[in-house]
């Protein structure tokens, strides 16, 4: 049993990891900057334990510090008494957010990492044989926008990053945080794991609002099709755009095996079936039961061209690779976004 600290817990990835971490039992401290009656979801009761940070969580019943902002200063207190520290909280969204939202990315999400590492340097022990584990979410959004021209992209290596030229905004601040936790292992000797993660979607995600990503944003508006009758939907591009897409129990449990088993080193995280955004709008229409008509709108963000995990070091190092197949995860996905659909319509 281990004592864990989450941030960015009552987002959608936090939400999935805190819940398998509270069924195997850890004792685990969770916050996020949003009230905690706007979590994505809780696996815990919403009675507030003791206020004090230091008070031990029983196992199976998180303590939670809610509307905690990571950019106002480093939380010494909360970080202290972590055994893991699950770094997840991030100002981010889908494309649409992060292209328009430059300066935001870049500037919060510096100050959320810098304030970050600062209170895990000041609060390790010296100690080289520490417990302590360190785990952050980088993002495939570091690698080289040129190497993303085209859309039969083959998969991004790991050492293809440090190329230049990462997506601008979002990507730069991820290369920028990634030296700062390499140095925190290489200089300080805190066990880090640097993970990239390339699009990942399940259940309990932003599925409107500017937000959210593609698997979702697709899933509401063929669910608004159908419950609307108006079989015509509009995406953001021609549609020829590839990318690949990680079902968040994949997600989940690659984040358990890299922490545990390593590397140190930058690592993908990601699936390698790579589809076009027409070929995921047939997928989710499909499983709606409907055909749809497609609208272009060429004004809207689109990102780059193709876009590919790379699993050659994950199944070297780990004997393990996501393998949900994407239409097996939208099977999942798609009924809970029709569903949020349905209630907000009434």
């Amino acid at each position: 049993m281990r004592r864990i600290l989450v941030t960015g817990a009552g987002g959608f990835i936090g939400g999935h990891l805190v819940k398998r971490l509270v069924a195997e039992g850890h004792r685990v401290t969770v916050t996020d900057i949003k009230p905690v009656a706007k979590w994505w979801q809780r696996s815990f009761s919403t009675t507030r334990f003791d206020g004090r940070v230091r008070c031990l969580p029983a196992p199976g019943i998180p303590k939670y510090v809610d509307s905690l902002d990571l950019t106002k200063g480093p939380p010494h207190e909360l970080v202290a008494g972590a055994d893991d520290i699950y770094h997840l909280a991030a100002d981010m969204g889908g494309m649409g957010f992060i292209e328009r939202n430059r300066l935001r990315c870049l500037l919060n999400n510096t100050q959320i990492n810098t304030n970050m590492v600062r209170a895990i340097l000041e609060t390790s022990p010296p100690d080289p044989c520490s417990r302590r584990r360190v785990f952050w979410s980088s993002s495939a959004c570091i690698y080289p926008v040129n190497d993303q021209a085209d859309t039969s992209v083959t998969g991004l290596p790991e050492d293809l990053a440090w190329h230049g030229q990462p997506e601008e905004g979002y990507g730069e601040e991820k290369l920028f945080s990634e030296s700062l936790h390499r140095y925190l292992r290489e200089d300080v000797g805190v066990a880090t794991r640097i993970v990239r993660f390339h699009n990942v979607y399940g259940t309990h995600t932003e599925w409107r609002g500017g937000r959210e990503k593609a698997p979702a944003a697709i899933c509401r508006k063929i669910a608004l099709a159908k419950l609307t009758g108006k079989h015509t939907i509009v995406i953001w591009g021609d549609g020829t755009r590839t990318r690949s897409f990680m079902d968040i129990g994949d997600c989940v449990e690659g984040i358990l095996r890299i922490m545990t088993q390593g590397p140190w080193s930058p690592i993908n995280l990601g699936s390698e079936e790579q589809v076009s955004i027409r070929q995921l709008v047939k997928m989710v229409a499909d499983i709606a039961g409907i055909d749809v008509e497609i609208e272009c709108d060429m004004t809207q963000p689109q990102g780059v061209a193709g876009r590919n995990s790379d699993n050659t070091m994950i199944r070297k190092l780990l004997g393990w690779e996501p393998t949900t197949p994407l239409r097996d995860g939208l099977e999942r996905l798609y009924p809970w976004v029709e569903q949020q659909v349905k209630e907000s319509l009434e």
